[in-house]
């Protein structure tokens, strides 16, 4: 059931920096979520100290987009003194919502923020309608559920939970071998503790057994002289399946990278945008919608578990990326019949491009030619990282669309 306020589901966006966090805005987010410097599940990003996360906050409510801070880490006691002044920053820089997983730190945001909107996190491993029931009684109003859920599992909770709590699911992105992210295999492998941010993603590796009484002979897992990605998932897509997942009940589209580039963020927050609206509208998915996801880097996708036991879900092969694009360059202004442009990887000027505006289908370009450095010289080349260029078009392009080149 999606929220008598909100006729259609939220589409969540990640935005591990300030440029992601742009670029979630520019292409379509309702609402973004993102780390500050502590307690938040992906180390890797830039996240945003207290400053910044004001202005952060500032920036997306101008825009109308929602901001939830991720506190989703499993704390060890000398971290839980530091918990009521990161909470107090988050109430002044005004923060929607807090994104928990561990039951201490709910407590503790009911007395150091009582007002606060309080949303479970995965890592709670939420699996079935008693355990959001109880979440409700302590103030949660969103639970985001375990990503091993069928969409019929996900229909009998929304039955059996209030009607004013909202059910958020993962929708998008990178998959976890392990149940609801609960994974020690980095902090035993690398010493990086995947549940306090750090995780090293071990599961991609590759591994050979090796039988103790023969040191230094490795088998393979399975019957292939190359070994095995045992425990490599495949990534998740359901961009074909917004209907579904709403009629299940499912209030907010939640899509996973804030560890991934503004690129990523851009094209995939752009496709589920476009999906939404389409099912908003009464409308099919438009092919370029489905056609867009596959412009990222990412594994082979699967649809998890939504529609049963994920069998074909793995990938034993290897661990491989695949994309029909590259981006190539960010739109700074288009005036008088030129785009103007920031380069960000080398192009040459008899090449065919496409340029992707929010809430558009990509236009293709062919340059014939003619395209200039930053003081209107004619080049054969964009090949400085960051190079100012132009080039001549009669489309018109808003500041930030995304400029790439496909490589199939």
């Amino acid at each position: 059931m999606v929220t008598a306020e909100r006729k259609y589901p939220e589409v969540l966006v990640p935005a591990g920096d300030a440029e992601r966090l742009k670029a979630a805005l520019d292409f379509g987010a309702d609402a973004v979520y993102l780390g500050g410097k502590q307690f938040t599940m992906r180390a890797a990003p830039a996240n945003f100290s207290g400053e910044q996360l004001a202005e952060a906050v500032a920036l997306a409510h101008s825009r109308g987009v929602r901001v939830y801070l991720t506190c989703n880490t499993l704390p060890r006691n000398p971290e839980l003194h530091a918990f009521p002044a990161f909470l107090a920053e988050a109430q002044a820089a005004g923060v929607d919502a807090v994104i928990i997983a561990d039951l201490g730190l709910l407590s503790m945001v009911r007395k150091y923020a009582p007002d606060m909107e309080i949303h479970m996190s995965t890592q709670t491993g939420i699996v079935n309608y008693a355990t959001a029931n109880m979440l409700y009684e302590l103030g949660v109003r969103r639970v985001v559920l375990a990503r091993e859920l069928s969409l019929r599992d996900i229909a009998e909770i929304r039955r059996n939970i209030p009607e004013d709590m909202e059910i958020e699911a993962f929708v998008h992105g990178a998959m976890c071998v392990s149940f609801s992210g609960r994974c020690l295999l980095s902090a035993y492998l690398t010493g990086r503790d995947a549940n306090r941010g750090a995780c090293a993603q071990p599961c991609r590796w590759k591994y050979h057994l090796m039988e103790e009484t023969r040191p230094g002979q490795f088998f393979p897992v399975e019957e292939d002289d190359s070994g095995t990605y045992i425990m490599n998932a495949k990534d998740l897509c359901m961009i074909d399946y917004i209907p579904e997942l709403v009629e299940a009940g499912v209030s907010s589209l939640k899509i996973e990278g804030r560890a991934k580039s503004a690129y990523y963020v851009s094209v995939v927050a752009n496709a589920y945008r476009a999906a939404v609206d389409a099912y908003r509208e009464g409308k099919p998915l438009p092919q370029w919608v489905h056609d867009e996801v596959y412009h990222v880097s990412h594994r082979d996708y699967c649809t998890g578990f939504f529609f049963g036991h994920p069998k074909d879900c793995q990938r034993y092969e290897d661990n491989s990326y695949v994309r029909r694009s590259d981006v190539i360059g960010m739109v700074d202004a288009c005036r008088d019949g030129m785009v103007y442009a920031t380069q960000r990887n080398r192009f040459f000027a008899e090449d065919v491009i496409e340029i992707l505006a929010p809430g558009q289908p990509p236009v293709e370009v062919a340059l014939n030619g003619q395209l200039y450095n930053g003081d209107g010289e004619q080049i054969e080349t964009a090949n400085h990282a960051m190079m100012k260029m132009q080039f001549p078009c009669k489309t018109e392009f808003p500041a930030g669309s995304v400029i790439r080149k496909r490589v199939e």
